[in-house]
């Protein structure tokens, strides 16, 4: 058998009553909207569009494409139909929205050669398929996009490419890739995995302030003491064209390993992320519970937290660093009734709990981020009333949430680098009548577009800082630095 996907775990836990104790969260926790399987189940993650809407997917039934309102108001863009050639099916991963203004991801099925798909949808929902994978190329793209400085779109495949691996059962499978594709679906393979330097990449890639691109593997890389599957995993860079160095191989089980989720990079130039599994309590969860952890650019790397159920199990989402500079995530598992969490770390690895699932309001959440007002969105893959007339998944049709934990609003550069005179789209709230647009204090020229998108250009003498826009309520700075190459 081939080792277990992402959505296997979210499987397995469905069917636990998971029992532990956890801080309940005095925050602000509201369920945006409920599936109920004629929309679509099981989302997997959200984008903040230009418009100030959200863009995601679901997974089930072949999958869908949808927005969503911050109030909750849900339209279907597009549904994936795994049976047509030019339809992907099952997306495992959300949406990013490109530069152009349009939405790109991936689907870990289907298209011409049933492998997998990379593809490109407007915000009114006319989809268009750039590339089908063939299994040479990769299959079985299972992380969404990232957009580089140059322009170029950048993921990952799980499995596929020039080499093979084999689990501790015998099977033989191909070993997952890294690739860049062009706007208009020109793919080039930049990393053919070969178990030694990881295998079975399931995490979209972050761009370094450095114009690297950084990830982790499942599974692979030089500590074989995880036998299902075949090493622990890594943590790895690759520049944009192609050169390749394993930073971190997870040790088991004190580091934490097989993580699932991709890196985020704090304000202090390292890397946080998460490992679904592992960690100093190994052996109190019903999955070992999983660990926080921070990494330098060059590899030094540090376990933040070990999760022991009471707060948290298997975290598999990504962590986002708000406007107060403390990293937010969520864990699939754990806490007080055991469907799983939203919580808070420090920098330093403080962990507090922000709210617990109790399936009534979701269960088996799967991603997060801060939109541009301050407040936290995700999604579960499960719970929630699912009331409706189709009742397919009644209950476990999966959610939309918000958490509001007073943080600040902000502004949002896409893409997060560029070189003086190109196009970006700043993303806020409350943009009408701004008067000032500056990189790292270099003012720009600007054209307020909606209350929620400005376009502008990088100026000459622009450096790397923060992208500030002056309104008649006040100033907003971007969340992360603007890079400048």
């Amino acid at each position: 058998m081939f080792p277990m996907r992402k959505s296997g775990i979210s499987v397995a836990l469905a069917g636990l009553g998971l029992c532990a104790s956890g801080l309940v969260s005095a925050q602000t926790f509201t369920t945006v909207f409920s599936f109920d399987g004629s929309d679509g189940s099981h989302p997997l993650g959200l984008v903040q569009g230009g418009d100030g809407n959200f863009y995601g997917t679901t997974q089930a039934s072949d999958g869908t494409i949808f927005k969503i309102t911050p109030g909750g108001t849900l339209t279907t863009l597009f549904t994936l139909d795994g049976l047509q050639k030019n339809s992907g099916e099952s997306p495992e991963a959300g949406l990013i929205q490109g530069i152009d203004g349009n939405f790109y991801g991936t689907t870990s099925a289907g298209g011409a050669n049933g492998d997998g798909t990379v593809f490109k949808i407007t915000p009114s929902g006319t989809l268009t398929t750039l590339h089908s994978f063939d299994g040479t190329d990769g299959f079985s793209p299972i992380a969404g996009l990232i957009q580089g400085t140059d322009g170029n779109f950048y993921g990952t495949t799980q499995y596929g490419g020039a080499n093979s691996c084999t689990d501790v059962g015998g099977a033989v499978y191909s070993c997952g890739t890294i690739f860049k594709i062009t706007p208009s679906g020109s793919l080039t393979t930049l990393h053919n995995f070969d178990g030694t330097d990881g295998e079975l990449p399931e995490a979209a890639l972050v761009e370094g302030t450095d114009g690297n691109f950084y990830g982790t593997t499942y599974a692979g890389g030089a500590d074989q003491a995880c036998n299902d599957p075949t090493g622990c995993g890594t943590v790895f860079k690759i520049t944009p064209g192609g050169k390749f160095a394993t930073l971190h191989s997870f040790v088991y089980p004190t580091d934490g390993i097989l993580p699932r989720a991709g890196l985020v990079q704090g304000t202090d130039g390292n890397f946080y992320g998460t490992n679904s599994s592992g960690g100093v309590n190994e052996g109190i969860c019903q999955f070992d519970c999983g660990t926080l952890f921070k990494i330098s650019p060059g590899g030094t790397f540090t376990t933040l937290h070990s999760f022991d159920g009471t707060d948290g199990d298997v975290p598999t989402a990504p962590l986002v660093q708000a406007t107060d500079g403390n990293f937010y995530g969520t864990t699939l598992g754990g806490g007080a009734n055991g469907d799983g969490t939203v919580f808070r770390i420090t920098p330093s690895g403080a962990l507090t709990t922000l709210h617990s699932f109790d399936n009534t309001d979701g269960r088996l959440p799967n991603s997060l981020i801060q939109d541009t007002s301050g407040t936290l969105h995700g999604t579960t893959e499960s719970g929630a009333s699912g009331i409706g007339k189709y009742h397919r998944c009644t209950g476990i049709c999966g959610t939309v949430f918000s958490v509001s934990v007073g943080l600040s609003p902000f502004v949002e550069a896409q893409p997060g680098s560029g070189k003086v005179g190109a196009a970006v789209k700043i993303l806020g709230t409350d943009l009408t009548g701004a008067t000032s647009v500056s990189f790292n204090d270099t003012a720009a020229k600007f054209t307020v577009v909606s209350s929620s998108d400005i376009t502008t250009t990088v100026p000459t003498g622009a450096t790397t800082g923060e992208v500030k826009v002056v309104t008649p309520s006040g100033t907003l700075s971007s969340d992360v630095l603007f890079m400048v190459p």
